[in-house]
């Protein structure tokens, strides 16, 4: 499958992955980590799964100054031009606004893709050949995003009611969305896969940078204006800095679901590309272990060589970044990470109840081991 020309991919890396705590710290953050064990960062993966859609030379990581000298090192042919530092998180709206600013003052008619960088796809010849029907999609004008076919009933992701097909050439799959919905609860998303019109939402959105830029000014014209005011100044070093500093604490924190994506879709400007592949945005550590146990409970998966484990009739997963020896006997679905200053204990099933976990460290005011 040949590059597209007029396209380019924008890699929001920030997110802590506070559900993943304490592999995942704020120094260290979920992206940086390899949790495939395929010998590559999360990061560095999706690097390497874009490049054939944009071409090299074609791909912008909007990331936290604090992860600058990281990410050069996991991408180091990344060209300085295309680093956006962000002075703190402004959410994603801003991640990605901002680099579509940026980008279409260099091209006009560029077409942009976000895709987070800490999201597991192991089906790339799918994920391209969808990827390409939405900027198909987004070159006649739409915003696209694309929506993972359910496997399962699963109440840790959104979802995405697609309608009637747009009819747009060389996007045969593009559907109008006419609804976003929030993480439901259990009987709720059984009725969603059983009903077949839902799909799961992984976040990702395709769109002429114009369009994009358009429709967020018509809801959010304040942040558009700011935004666009840092993109003019942002090629030119001696600009940006004042402006970053004048500008950056005055923008607007909000997802770009809510400042985009479902105000386009209430005008009828938004499609949806359902996706075949396996998709996973590793949340919390049941789905690392689903990963590494290939989808099947009775099996306890080890991750990390710092330290031993041992294991007697166990299944879950083990993280083991310390040099003590961990041993698990007669537990079933347990998470144990191990790290040099903290340890956590858990099973799969409460896996996304972490957060709380680090919420309240985070209240105890024990901050250096966040």
């Amino acid at each position: 499958m040949a590059t597209i020309d007029d396209f380019y991919s924008i890699i929001p890396a920030g997110g802590v992955g506070s559900r993943l705590w304490p592999l995942s710290r704020a120094d260290a953050p979920k992206f940086l980590h390899d949790l495939t064990g395929s010998g590559k960062t999360l990061l560095r993966a999706t690097y390497d799964r874009l490049t054939p859609l944009s071409g090299a030379g074609r791909t912008m990581v909007v990331t936290g100054r604090a992860h600058r000298a990281a990410v050069e090192q996991q991408i180091p042919e990344l060209d300085d031009a295309n680093i956006v530092l962000e002075a703190d998180p402004r959410d994603s709206t801003v991640a990605v606004a901002l680099a579509a600013a940026i980008l279409r003052r260099r091209e006009p008619d560029v077409i942009v893709g976000s895709f987070a960088a800490d999201h597991v796809i192991d089906d790339e010849r799918a994920f391209r050949r969808v990827t390409t029907e939405a900027v198909a999609a987004a070159r006649a004008g739409y915003i696209a995003t694309i929506g993972i076919t359910p496997t399962e009933p699963a109440i840790a992701f959104g979802y995405i009611r697609a309608g009637e097909p747009v009819g747009v050439e060389h996007a045969p799959h593009a559907a109008l969305v006419e609804q976003f919905v929030e993480k439901p609860s259990a009987p709720v998303a059984k009725r969603y896969v059983e009903d077949g019109d839902y799909l799961w939402n992984a976040g990702m959105f395709i769109a002429r940078a114009d369009v994009l830029l358009e429709e967020l000014a018509k809801e959010e014209p304040e942040l558009a204006a700011q935004v666009e005011e840092l993109a003019e100044a942002w090629d030119e070093p001696a600009r940006r800095g004042p402006a970053v500093d004048r500008l950056w604490p005055q923008l607007k924190k909000v997802a770009i679901d809510y400042s985009v994506a479902e105000p386009a879709a209430a005008r009828g400007r938004m499609v949806v590309v359902p996706g075949d592949f396996d998709w996973d945005d590793v949340g919390d550590f049941s789905a690392v272990a689903k990963l590494h146990n290939n989808g099947r409970r009775g099996r306890l998966a080890i991750l990390g060589s710092e330290g031993t484990v041992l294991a007697d009739s166990a299944s879950g997963i083990v993280v083991s970044q310390s040099k003590r020896i961990v041993s698990v006997v007669g537990i079933h679905d347990v998470v144990v990470v191990d790290t040099p200053d903290a340890l956590l204990v858990t099973t799969t099933d409460n896996a996304q109840r972490v957060k709380q976990v680090v919420d309240a460290v985070r209240r105890s005011g024990n901050t250096d081991a966040l």
